[in-house]
């Protein structure tokens, strides 16, 4: 049954996203299994169900029997409707179990790829799109998991039980259930064909409207000053339309496969109800119709719907399986990156402690473009303040990636005090410093959600914020808008560094500490760079600022991606 279903439909997709799929199915098997047999308990409960209906009314209408004589029946007929609402509950129940494991898992790989990744890499990507993923791509595989894969061998177990009850009442209903049972799954595959197709359409136009509108709101200022607001709504509108068109066309597609199987379902039952009544009615005599009775006619009767009903649901979920595909196919691909960055960050880990930061013989270069580091390596004794000088385009910024960790080199290996980089929290700070809409407080637990407010003020006061914040109408608990609004330059730069105090890093990186600032707010974050200086951290800066380059110990200079004096 699973192979007539997906195999026309699989040509179109890469191998891929269903190995992708299938790895993830492995991983909630047990569940599945547990969907699948709550499923059967329920299709047997039913035809018990039915049966003892069926005995009832034969007794009552044919046998003359009370129905107060019938407490045997009645009572069978009372299990069996608890034992279908048993094995309903746990088939739901699982169901939502794989389906939750499955995500959280994708989830957890999501933020690990990320991790691996970094800020470098992510920084080409629309955070509207990452949102899409996170959100809108995962949850796609809800239905599929839970409710679509156990499916599958419904769709294939309870029909043939029933068929086998229906067999043994009547051979003659049941080859008409036969006949009629295949065309479903035929159109289905049919159906599903373009509905795939759709589904993986419309999850790249969800992610492709997120990051347009966005984009836009995030250049609204610019769009004002040029005068182009009306041509970004144009834009925005058309992408909205695009949307909506693909939306309704995986819609249209949707109910008409849905009313494909209704139509061939309602006449299969048909045309067994029909054969049903002129049995009965002595107006047929062919095969075993003459042995037809009430108890036997209603039995089938009562069977022919819930014979179609797997193959009704597994319709109803068929597009949770496009759905899904179309996730898995931008989703897949995440385990072998982060697979082999968490080896190589074990071992390394496993590395003896030392008092050194080694750069040993490090390449780093960008798709279509040449090296940007070639051959660089250098050693930083723990405590050490350096200076990373060199004009525009020298690497510098590459550099500190490599060693916070935000892109592994392909030649040469770094080391931090005998860690891989990423392996131990390490501090950053660029070249624009990010702030949340929050709190003075906020924004220094960003990084450090434990620090208390006696923590939080010695950081303030060791950048020379002490007066600012008590300045201020509700001191730490004073609002700042996005990007930190309200702040100055000077003043946004050294609440980041002062994120520094609060954490537990020996090394500290710093990438133009300086740059974009007037020479006031200059004074202001290089008093502050003394100070930490002083602390007795680790600290490498990249900059052109001679005031900054006085404060270190050493000096490195890059040119061309090379180490040419020190």
């Amino acid at each position: 049954m699973e192979k007539a279903i997906t195999e026309p439909v699989s040509r179109d997709l890469p191998n891929s996203a269903r190995l992708w799929l299938a790895r993830q199915q492995s991983t909630v098997r047990p569940f599945l299994i547990g969907v699948v047999i709550a499923g059967l308990v329920n299709a047997l409960a039913f035809i018990c169900l039915a049966g003892l209906l069926a005995t009832v009314i034969q007794r009552t209408l044919i046998d003359g029997q009370a129905l107060s004589a019938q407490s045997g029946p009645a009572i069978g007929l009372i299990v069996a409707v608890a034992v279908r609402a048993i094995s309903q509950a746990a088939q739901e129940r699982f169901g939502q179990l794989a389906s939750a494991r499955v995500r959280q898992r994708v989830r957890s790989e999501l933020l690990d790829e990320w991790a691996v990744q970094g800020p470098v890499q992510l920084a080409g990507r629309a955070s509207a799109t990452l949102a899409n993923h996170w959100v809108e791509q995962v949850e796609a595989l809800d239905g599929y998991f839970a409710r679509y894969l156990p499916q599958q061998w419904l769709a294939l177990l309870v029909p043939l039980t029933i068929l086998a009850v229906v067999f043994w009442l009547d051979w003659l209903a049941a080859l008409f259930l036969l006949i009629a049972a295949p065309l479903i799954p035929l159109f289905m595959a049919l159906i599903g064909m373009s509905a795939e197709r759709l589904s993986q359409q419309h999850v790249h136009e969800a992610g492709r409207l997120a990051g347009h509108f966005l984009d836009r709101v995030r250049s609204l200022t610019s769009l004002q000053l040029f005068g182009q607001v009306e041509q970004a709504s144009a834009g925005v509108t058309h992408a909205a339309e695009r949307y909506r068109a693909v939306t309704m066309r995986t819609l249209r597609v949707a109910f008409l496969s849905s009313a494909v199987l209704e139509f061939f379902a309602s006449v299969a039952i048909a045309v067994v109800a029909m054969y049903i009544g002129f049995g009965l009615l002595g107006y047929i005599d062919f095969g075993p119709s003459p042995q037809l009775t009430l108890f036997s006619g209603l039995f089938v009767l009562l069977l022919a719907p819930e014979f179609f009903q797997p193959l009704r649901n597994l319709a109803q979920h068929y597009h949770d399986r496009a759905a899904a595909l179309g996730a898995a196919d931008a989703l897949v691909g995440l385990s072998p990156a982060v697979d082999s960055e968490q080896t190589y960050r074990r071992v390394v880990s496993m590395s003896p402690r030392t008092d050194h930061v080694t750069v040993d013989r490090v390449k780093v270069g960008y798709s279509g473009r040449s090296a940007v580091l070639e051959d660089v390596s250098f050693s930083i004794s723990r405590g050490d303040v350096v200076a990373l000088v060199g004009p525009s385009g020298s690497g510098k910024s590459t550099l500190l990636s490599c060693l916070a960790g935000f892109i592994q080199p392909q030649a040469g290996h770094i080391t931090l005090f005998g860690q891989a980089p990423g392996a131990e929290p390490v501090a950053w700070l660029g070249q624009r410093p990010f702030l949340i809409k929050g709190s003075w407080a906020d924004n220094l637990r960003l990084i450090a959600p434990d620090a208390d407010i006696a923590a939080m003020l010695t950081a303030v006061e060791a950048v020379g914020l002490k007066d600012v914040v008590a300045a201020q109408p509700h001191g730490l608990a004073t609002p700042l808008g996005e990007g930190g609004r309200g702040l100055s330059g000077g003043q946004a730069q050294r609440l980041a560094l002062a994120r520094v105090w609060l954490i537990d890093a020996e090394l500290v990186l710093l990438d133009e500490p300086t740059a974009s600032l007037d020479p006031n707010s200059e004074a202001e974050v290089i008093e502050a760079l003394l100070a930490l200086a002083r602390s007795g951290r680790t600290i490498l800066i990249a900059t052109h600022h001679p005031a900054i380059v006085a404060i270190a110990n050493r000096t490195l200079r890059l040119h061309a991606g090379r180490l040419v004096d020190e």
